[in-house]
Formats: structure tokens, sequence, C-alpha cells
């Protein structure tokens, strides 16, 4: 559901790496890793290769990005949560928003650097109406407890901050987030779970062609 000829650069966190010793998420330290991972990810663009010029064209011009994360299942086991419950759907929500926020935080701060990307004139009203929408839908989660209550804090005001950076230079990246499944990387990466989903065996098994 994109652009036609166009494609997509992909990383992934694994969020039980940001569960502390004192059962809190670390939003704060997880917002710095997405800081760092758009930045690099966006970088990684100008080295690739693509399998035509069509696609190497659109790709360049409108800089599409696509963090996620991964072991959400584990994490939520880990914090004492069930998957399907309001706990684990807020401390869901607050992670993805934060996650959103901070990835389009940081492209308006590399469009403040070097420009927006190239589509971005003919798109402008719509890319910030979307900020706004993204914005707005994180101001209608509502906590359930004080482990996603403080995550939600600091995403309201990364979405704040990032659309008046964005409103001002525009954004350099046309999509930053995308929560893939991430079946065979999550097991790479050492996690329980992969993508949003729950952990559905004790043991798996993964053939790899």
């Amino acid at each position: 559901m994109s652009l036609d000829n166009s494609s997509c650069n992909l990383a992934s966190l694994n969020l039980l790496k940001f569960l502390k010793p004192d059962n809190t998420f670390d939003a704060v330290t997880f917002s710095k890793a997405v800081e760092l991972i758009i930045t690099a990810m966006d970088i990684s663009i100008c080295f690739a290769d693509f399998p035509t010029e069509s696609i190497a064209e659109t790709t360049r011009d409108y800089r599409q990005l696509g963090i996620g994360y991964a072991n959400l299942g584990a994490l939520l086991m880990a914090s004492g949560l069930a998957y399907d419950s309001d706990g684990g759907r807020a401390l869901a929500a607050a992670i993805t928003s934060l996650m959103t926020g901070t990835a389009y935080k940081r492209s308006a701060e590399l469009a403040a650097v070097v420009g927006p990307y190239a589509g971005y004139a003919r798109n402008a009203e719509a890319h910030a109406r979307v900020m706004r929408k993204h914005a707005a839908a994180t101001d209608a989660v509502r906590p359930a407890s004080s482990l996603d209550r403080d995550v939600l804090h600091l995403a309201s005001k990364v979405w704040a901050d990032g659309i008046k950076v964005g409103e001002q230079h525009g954004w350099h990246n046309a999509q930053a987030s995308v929560l893939a499944p991430t079946g065979t990387i999550g097991f790479m990466m050492d996690c329980d779970t992969t993508g949003i989903e729950p952990d559905f065996s004790l043991v798996k098994f993964k053939k790899l062609v």
C-alpha cells in the first residue's frame, strides 16, 4: 500500500532489551536508539543498490523508511501483562507512538539540515495532516498503569516537538515506520516472540532456503 516501484528500508528493535531491572520500560534510551537508527537508515539510502532504476529513483525521491520492533509478546510476559488486556494494549500503543513520533521528529530534524524529500512539496499539506492525526491518536490512548503512562507522556512531547519542527522545515522521509513480521531477524536477535505476535510455542524451528 505504497508508491509503485518503491522500496522501504527495514530495521527492528528488540523491545525486551529496554526493560529495566525495576520492571519499567526505558523510554528515554528507546527514543535515543530510534533517533540513531533512523539517521543510519536514511544515510543507507544513499549507498544502496536497487533492482531497477525506477525503484532507485522513487526510493531516493521519497526516502521511505520502516523502523519497527520485535519481541512485544516477551515484553508483555516479562511485565506480567496478558497479551489481550487493557494494560498490554496500552503499553503497545504507547511504545508504538513513541517509536513513530521519534522517527518523524528525527526526519523533521534531518529536513531542517538537508531539506525535505523531493516529493514533499506536492504532499506537504497531506503529510502534515497525517502527522497531526498521529498526535491526536496518541492523545486518545488511555494509560492503564505507571508502566505505560511514562512512555505515553514522552510520546506526546515528542509528537508535539516533531510537528513543530516539521511544519517549519518539512520532513525528510515520506514514511518512517512499519511493524514488519520480523520472523527471521527476530530469532537472529534472540527474541522469544516475533513482531507484535504473542508466543505460539515453547520450542520453535525455522528452516531457511
